[in-house]
């Protein structure tokens, strides 16, 4: 069929498979509609077998792919091996320590008995390269030059995962900053020898009344939120003249604390930027000394022109709200607001660095490992900033499966693969710089999406989208060069559906996936509780995420009551409860066939973490919420306002908030946290824990 094989040369699918021996049909329609996205008229069969025609024609021509990829130590690419003795081959190489759109001395050589790379080598980056055969025809490509794999993971490291946002000390302004995140990262690695930290993303959000407080939809991935800046922390602080002013401010954000702390009240993300960009604006004023201008100026130089979108759409959005199809036709931002705006991403950038320095001064083997969002919110700054890079008349989702029988809708407009292809992965390459700036590690949110992603058109029911293929060759290739300039590990968040092969091209490049104890069960086997020694070594290994119950929830059933109070349940509330206290039981039975002590829920606790610690896991992370019996999701799936999505400040099994120092003084925190680093190094835990 004409059609199917016009979808196929595009990367569209035109049918998948859920699971083994089951085929799913896509929809024609959704076909077509994702062809138009990708540029390509498909509404008739005349117009089919035209672009069919054009796109043979146009591969038919070509001497070499869009894309070749080299991973040092490994064959040539198989069209360089394929050219004939006596092709000239050049190769323009990237200079990345070069501003933007320069490049290093031309490499030229000759194919020959050599083979058809030069003797030396090529260059790690991402290069332009351009063939001439002897008989004169020419050809182009983008060819990436990897390392063979990321960064190695050490032996083995244990920390703690948490959403930032929900980790309050007594001196943040109502929501976790990064003071307090260096003051966990501290705490954690001195008293309890934690390797990491890992955050939720601290992506930039799109302004708004209120804010769509999920941070997995931000307006841009490039650029971090100053939004979680310490204001106490900054040099211009302690500088600033209006003392009144600025300790007015401060004691607002104290009350937003205690709000939160003591009234029970949601995190209130809008409140708490109202008083930091108060203070920001008083800051501002204030001189810098060379130094520091100096450093801003290197820093808005570095980020040339991606920076000025970023902080024009900022001033734009702050000044007309954070729909760009309601600002004015002539709206632009004045100098000023450009000024300030980079200032306020410097800042940031500045104590995300600080953070991981003190992170790996207190001893951590990782330090920081940062989020990065599968993609971003359709109006904002990512999209504004490259708009042709986006199909916009689609969002990225899931397919049905057993979590959700009508699929997913995340609201995520896709990177166009086509348009990445043509720009040697450009917007890739600066997204991963930008975030590898400072973070011992990067989690890559559905990991997946490097291979293929499920694009939904615009008016289509999330169970009527379709798989788009990327170049996942490709796609990694840039991942693992850019971990390997930054020296950091990358951890991809595997989990739900995998294409086959997709976990294999993965472990192989050194990315290192994710293991939650619920899910990892001998299915091929009959569906019992993988033993131990059977889990995979390249892995983060925990017993929960942000979007599942907390461990004390599962051990409860209170997770199942919660859904059902809420109306989620899809099945009778007295079969999912028995099906869950059937699945929790089993793995308790495993738990005490191993000797672990599984008597009272805090046992119970420490005994999940410790059969992580006996897998070969190189990682193995602590939801943190874990060490204090927090029975609250962060995130509750298919809800919106019937939950206080990613509101919710860090509490103990009553719901009661806890601050940072409440939770290091904890002595139920500081033995499931000792418990851990004696079973992950067992000759060098303390003998006593220490508060922050």
């Amino acid at each position: 069929m004409d059609l199917a094989r016009l979808a196929a040369h595009h990367g569209v699918a035109t049918s998948y498979h859920p699971s083994e021996g089951v085929t799913v049909r896509v929809p024609e329609r959704t076909v077509v509609a994702v062809l138009g996205l990708l540029g390509v008229d498909a509404g008739t069969p005349q117009e089919v077998r035209a672009a069919l025609a054009r796109a043979e024609r146009e591969e038919a021509r070509r001497l070499l792919p869009v894309t070749l990829v080299h991973w040092t130590g490994a064959e040539p690419p198989a069209a360089l091996a394929a050219l004939p003795p006596g092709t000239e081959v050049r190769l323009v190489p990237e200079a990345p320590e070069e501003p933007e759109g320069s490049a290093g001395e031309p490499l030229v050589w000759e194919t020959g008995p050599q083979g058809p790379l030069p003797a030396a080598g090529l260059p790690l980056g991402v290069h332009r390269i351009t063939v001439t055969r002897p008989d004169g025809r020419t050809g182009a490509a983008t060819l990436i030059v990897a390392p063979d794999r990321a960064p190695a993971a050490p032996e083995r490291a244990h920390g703690l995962l948490v959403q930032l946002y929900s980790l309050l000390s007594e001196d943040s302004w109502g929501m976790g900053d990064l003071g307090d995140l260096a003051q966990l990262a501290r705490w954690a690695a001195r008293t309890h020898g934690a390797g990491f930290v890992q955050v939720n993303p601290l992506h930039a959000a799109v302004p708004g009344t209120p804010t769509d407080p999920s941070p997995y939809r931000p307006s841009s991935r490039r650029f971090p939120d100053p939004v979680h800046l310490r204001i106490e922390d900054l040099p211009e602080y302690a500088a600033c003249p209006d003392r009144v002013a600025l300790a007015e401010l401060a004691a607002g954000g104290a009350r937003l604390r205690r709000l939160v702390l003591e009234k029970d009240a949601l995190i209130d993300r809008d409140a708490v930027w109202a008083l930091k960009r108060a203070a920001l604006e008083l800051l501002y004023a204030v001189p810098r000394g060379a130094d520091r201008e100096a450093a801003l100026e290197r820093f808005r130089a570095e980020g040339g022109p991606a920076l000025a979108r970023h902080a024009e759409w900022c001033a734009l959005a702050e000044r007309y709200g954070g729909d760009p199809a309601a600002w004015p036709a002539d709206a632009a931002a004045g100098p000023a607001e450009l000024a300030f705006h980079g200032w306020l991403a410097w800042l940031t950038d500045a104590q995300l660095t600080a953070a991981q320095r003190g992170a790996r001064e207190a001893g951590m083997s990782v330090g920081i490992v940062h989020d990065l969002a599968v993609g971003v919110h359709p109006e904002g700054a990512d999209v504004r900033a490259a708009p042709g890079t986006y199909a916009t008349g689609a969002c990225v989702g899931a397919p049905p499966d057993a979590f959700n029988a009508r699929g997913q809708d995340w609201g995520l407009p896709p990177w166009r693969p086509d348009r990445l292809a043509a720009s040697g992965y450009a917007p890739l390459r600066d997204l991963l710089r930008g975030v590898f700036r400072y973070a011992g590690a990067l989690r890559i949110d559905h990991v997946m999406g490097l291979f293929r992603l499920w694009w939904i058109p615009r008016d289509t029911p999330p169970a009527e989208g379709t798989y788009v293929s990327y170049d996942g060759e490709a796609m990694l290739a840039v991942l693992v060069l850019e971990a390997h300039r930054a020296g950091a590990l990358v951890v991809g968040e595997d989990l739900g559906t995998v294409e086959p092969g997709v976990r294999e091209a993965l472990a192989r490049r050194g990315v290192l996936g994710t293991s939650v104890l619920w899910f990892e069960r001998d299915w091929a086997g009959g569906g019992a509780p993988l033993p131990p020694a059977h889990w995979r070594a390249d892995c983060l290994a925990t017993a929960t995420t942000h979007d599942l119950p907390p461990t004390a929830a599962k051990l409860a059933g209170a997770h199942v009551e919660l859904r059902d109070r809420l109306g989620l349940l899809t099945r009778p509330a007295e079969l999912e409860r028995a099906e869950d206290a059937a699945d929790t039981q089993e793995w308790l039975a495993v738990l005490d066939r191993l000797g672990l002590d599984t008597k009272g829920e805090e046992a119970a606790v420490r005994a999940l973490y410790g059969f992580l610690l006996r897998t070969p896991a190189r990682l193995v992370g602590v939801w943190l919420p874990d060490a204090v019996g927090d029975r609250r999701p962060q995130n509750l799936p298919g809800t919106w306002d019937q939950y206080p999505n990613w509101r919710l400040p860090v509490a103990d099994g009553s719901g009661r908030p806890l601050t940072l120092e409440r939770i290091a003084a904890s002595p139920r925190a500081n033995a499931l946290l000792s418990a851990v680093r004696e079973g992950a190094h067992p000759r060098t835990a303390p003998p006593g824990a220490r508060a922050v």
